[in-house]
């Protein structure tokens, strides 16, 4: 029995995106600024620069650790599987979503998507109001609405994320998604022959590092976000200051924008696979 039209449908637009993201063609300025930074990093000792990735993704682990116990993820679990009762009455647990079609779980993903890029919208204007606050717990709050949207999407196609590989595997979505675009095909790469190569998708068997000089551009990209919201603070519109305001939000939710189109794009896939698999 082949995919349904519909879940046809999707794999194409899948495989359209693919296509674009193999294909983009990095700008001389892009390949000029991916040069100086690396090099600029490359000063630092070799020890330095391996205990910088290593405390980074530490914070990654605790943080997807911490979010995904939290009552609040407990609370969002249950209300997904609530949304799915609405299709199929006999939900149980979150792995029983895969009963539902593409188009009750891209529904329900949708929610969630849009939710966590209003959240991210507000979180970014309210760090762009240039409150020392409010601008140091910027990067926190993102990284936080972005690795709990990557575990909400994966729950949502059937995927519980409490094991070593789906742990593993939503912090690297998450790091692929928030890759500059040149290299974001590099890491969509690894993210299919991961999938492709596991055989227990309980232990987790590759590469157990997250990030590397290659993901640079993004700490950099926040710093400098929060160095203009700084410059701009001052200029107020009747005591409201707009501008840095526009920057932090639109800035935080193309962040977001970009982290929940890959992760769709991945857990969809997924879904399709074992679907692809289960007919076969």
């Amino acid at each position: 029995m082949p995919l349904t039209d519909r879940e046809a449908m999707v794999l194409n637009e899948i495989q359209d995106w693919e296509r674009n993201l193999f294909e983009f063609e990095p700008n001389d300025f892009q390949l000029t600024y991916e040069k100086f930074l690396q090099q600029s990093f490359s000063l630092l000792p070799d020890k330095v620069q391996s205990q910088f990735f290593s405390v980074i993704d530490s914070w990654l682990f605790h943080l997807h650790s911490m979010i995904q116990g939290s009552q609040l993820q407990m609370d969002a679990k249950d209300r997904i599987l609530s949304s799915g009762r609405i299709f199929h009455k006999d939900l149980e647990k979150i792995e029983d979503l895969k009963k539902l079609s593409i188009e009750q779980l891209q529904y329900i993903a949708e929610q969630q998507i849009s939710r966590h890029r209003f959240y991210s919208f507000a979180q970014g204007g309210l760090a762009g109001t240039g409150g020392t606050l409010l601008l140091s717990t910027d990067i926190p709050g993102i990284a936080v609405i972005n690795l709990r949207v990557v575990q909400l999407i994966a729950m949502t196609y059937g995927v519980e994320v409490n094991t070593p590989f789906e742990m593993m595997t939503s912090l690297k979505v998450f790091h692929t998604a928030t890759l500059p675009p040149r290299l974001q095909g590099a890491g969509w790469t690894s993210l299919m022959e991961e999938l492709e190569e596991q055989e227990d998708f309980y232990f987790y068997e590759g590469n157990e590092e997250i990030t590397d000089i290659t993901w640079l551009e993004q700490p950099v990209q926040q710093l400098m976000k929060a160095l203009v919201i700084a410059l701009f603070r001052k200029k107020t519109i009747q005591g409201i200051p707009l501008v840095s305001m526009a920057i932090g939000a639109g800035a935080n939710y193309q962040l977001t924008r970009k982290v929940t189109d890959v992760a769709h794009k991945y857990y969809q896939l997924r879904y399709l696979r074992e679907k692809e698999e289960l007919m076969g």
